[in-house]
């Protein structure tokens, strides 16, 4: 098992898919990497050498924002969408979609279940 930036990636995988098993790399960083460093996109995680899985790891370490620093980055920037009080960061503040659905009707995932009110007494 592979350990690269905090996170164990699949062995048994293509290089490139294992890959975007680490917060803040996606599909094309992950060939963007491999072509960097010769590796072959058709290779399996338990077929690269110690050297590879080292030079892999120093790659991503210098050249991307991973994982928890990448966390840190977003919730850092949310913050400080609600300091300045703008308009996404009162959205973010009252839990509500922040960038322009309607609210009306929809908007479960952010609001969360539904509450009832108290419907008309006959």
């Amino acid at each position: 098992m592979a350990r690269i930036a905090g996170v164990n990636i699949p062995t048994n995988k293509r290089v490139p898919i294992a890959l975007t098993y680490i917060t803040g790399i996606g599909h094309a960083s992950a060939k963007s990497i491999c072509e960097a460093l010769n590796i072959d996109v058709s290779r399996r995680v338990n077929d690269l050498s110690d050297a590879e899985a080292l030079a892999l790891r120093e790659h991503i370490d210098a050249n991307y924002t991973v994982e928890g620093d990448l966390r840190r980055d977003t919730q850092m920037n949310i913050k400080r969408l609600m300091d300045l009080g703008c308009y996404r960061g009162l959205r973010h503040r009252r839990n509500l979609p922040v960038r322009g659905q309607r609210t009306h009707t929809n908007a479960r995932t952010r609001k969360g279940p539904a509450k009832a009110i108290a419907g008309k007494k006959k």
